[in-house]
């Protein structure tokens, strides 16, 4: 009989915690959203002076110590504008 009663509060237990998680995790879950649809999406900023690289476009290391290194393959994928896919 004690085994009964036993495996019960063990299986109630379990219960509540799962029961007492998804209402924990529901309401985190709620707050994020909140949180999320409260803030301002970021808009595209359109600054034509820029001397940041282009998304998108690979710029090579030219430094003169890295070019050392590299092989004749890499400068020529480098020098077509690809992204150097040898060693």
């Amino acid at each position: 009989m004690l085994n009964g009663v036993r495996r019960l509060a063990v299986a109630a237990t379990v219960a509540g915690s799962m029961l007492v998680g998804g209402i924990g995790g529901a309401a985190l879950y709620a707050t994020t959203l909140a949180a999320q649809a409260a803030s301002p999406s970021p808009s595209p900023s359109s600054s034509s002076g820029s001397s940041a690289a282009t998304p998108g476009k690979f710029v090579p290391n030219e430094n003169a110590a890295h070019e050392a290194t590299e092989s004749a393959a890499r400068e020529a994928q480098e020098n077509a504008g690809q992204v150097p896919t040898v060693p």
